[in-house]
């Protein structure tokens, strides 16, 4: 049951988020998802794992042209004022922070031979993306030979965001060793402009509420390929996901929690994924069911088709290694440990505020099956502040942790992950597409990478992601098993 436990958690890598906020029951009802979300075979057909530079997002799987337009024109937001909005919100706009590290570095393309040249040129990357410029060799996947610098944009979150940010921020409440108030946090990031004692917790905070793939109420497909040191594939996995924002919704109006259920239990988000490979496990599924407590134990149950049971599963085994990828449970999405003061508590700390260059996915990227190199990669300039939590707790499997954050809007590019030794041991890294008309930042494509240093251990995930607004039952198991 432990094998099984561990397999089944094993693709929630890209789209664990939770978010809390009160409010009221749609005023809009949605479509049904089903009529215009595609299918694997479509998401297969629309790009390659391997040497495809077509854009998932384009053709017949674009975002605009397969969500109905009566519900994208309630996603989208005017651009000018989602600028304005997210610049009050957190107090400047990225292309004026930028530039003055290595300036002579500009716009362009570039390859790894020009790092080689610059010693100067190397200081723009983090340390384990600064290892990757190189052409594709043992023993990890993922090097980057040649890319492209694009000029740094304004990033912003959508509308709504930028809003329940400014009107909520004066309600938090926190408590003396700088830790939220859980009920105190009622929608948009808690810490917009983090300052004081606890910097760094703050900022670790808006990670945690981060607004990411379309307010986690989405349809995800993602394949996952898994790489032994000599480059040769070990694992070839897939899987569906279907997302369901419970609380701290701010893609539709009105805003606010999903429903009293949800309210009184203080819920944040219900999901259901089952398997479509490898083939020995297709037909288990697991759903998860997400609370804004920290004390609160979130409720994991997976379906095993062999016993035709429904199993119960705990979420305090967070440390238990994933069986195909190279993270543990608390590893998903990067990074998806609860902020506490009392279970596996972190002393956090602001390393440095720099600028580095980071992915900037347009969907185009992809991968090559010879040597299995990142191509059609683009950089840009990003303000960012890099973060160590220390873990406090000498049980757990990591020493400490070290974020790639970026400061306009808080997502995060890449997590480094030490054993008890000290030793470089799991590492994180990830790019996300920008949806400008909906200010909106999601998976799409060759987007993440994941790394074993130790065991020597690669895995590379592609993901499509695309709105879809579901029902209760279509995010239970038991929704599952009927729809079977």
């Amino acid at each position: 049951m432990k094998c099984l436990k561990r397999s089944v958690v094993c693709f929630a890598a890209v789209f664990m988020i939770g978010l809390c906020l009160q409010g009221t029951l749609w005023a809009y009802d949605p479509p049904d998802p089903k009529t215009y979300v595609p299918t694997f075979t479509d998401f297969q057909k629309a790009k390659k794992f391997y040497d495809d530079p077509r854009s998932v997002y384009a053709g017949p799987l674009s975002i605009k042209k397969r969500v109905p337009k009566e519900l994208y024109e309630k996603l989208v937001h005017p651009v000018s004022e989602m600028k304005k909005e997210w610049a009050d919100v957190v107090g400047f706009k990225s292309p004026d922070l930028v530039g003055k590290k290595v300036p002579e570095v500009k716009p362009g393309k570039y390859t790894y031979k020009d790092l080689e040249k610059s010693p100067g040129f190397k200081s723009l990357f983090w340390p384990t993306l600064q290892s990757r410029i190189r052409p594709g060799a043992a023993p990890f996947a993922g090097n980057i030979p040649a890319f492209e610098i694009i000029a740094t944009q304004q990033l912003y979150h959508s509308l709504p965001v930028a809003r329940y940010t400014k009107q909520n921020a004066s309600k938090i409440k926190t408590e003396s060793n700088g830790y939220l108030v859980p009920e105190s946090w009622e929608g948009g990031l808690p810490f917009p402009k983090p300052s004081g004692k606890f910097k760094a917790l703050q900022i670790m905070y808006n990670v945690e509420k981060r607004y990411f793939s379309f307010d986690a109420s989405f349809l995800l497909f993602q394949n996952v390929r898994g790489y032994r040191k000599d480059l040769s594939t070990d694992f070839d996995g897939a899987i569906q996901v279907r997302s369901l924002k419970a609380a701290g919704r701010l893609a539709l109006e009105p805003y606010g929690v999903l429903d009293e259920r949800a309210r009184k239990r203080g819920e944040i988000r219900n999901f259901v994924m089952d398997y479509l490979k490898p083939r020995d496990s297709v037909g288990t599924a697991m759903s998860a069911l997400y609370y804004n407590d920290p004390k609160k134990s979130d409720l994991l149950m997976v379906y095993v088709p062999s016993l035709r049971r429904i199993r119960m599963l705990t979420s305090s085994d967070s440390q238990d290694p994933i069986q195909g990828q190279d993270l543990i449970y608390d590893d998903n999405d990067g990074f998806l440990q609860k902020l506490s003061p009392t279970r596996f508590p972190y002393e956090w700390k602001v390393v440095e505020e720099t600028e580095y260059l980071a992915p900037f996915f347009d969907g185009t990227e992809y991968v090559t099956e010879k040597g299995l190199e990142y191509r059609n990669v683009k950089f840009m300039r990003r303000p960012v502040y890099v973060v160590e939590g220390k873990q406090l707790d000498k049980n757990y499997v990591y020493s400490k942790r070290v974020f790639y954050i970026d400061r306009e809007t808080f997502m995060f590019y890449a997590v480094m992950n030490y054993d008890q030794k000290g030793r470089l041991y799991r590492t994180f890294e990830a790019g996300f597409k920008f949806e400008p008309e909906l200010g909106v930042f999601h998976t799409g494509g060759a987007s993440t990478l994941l790394k074993d240093h130790v065991d020597v251990h690669s895995c590379i995930l592609t993901s499509y992601d695309i709105p879809a607004f579901w029902k209760r039952r279509d995010v239970s198991l038991e929704g599952y098993m009927g729809a079977k």
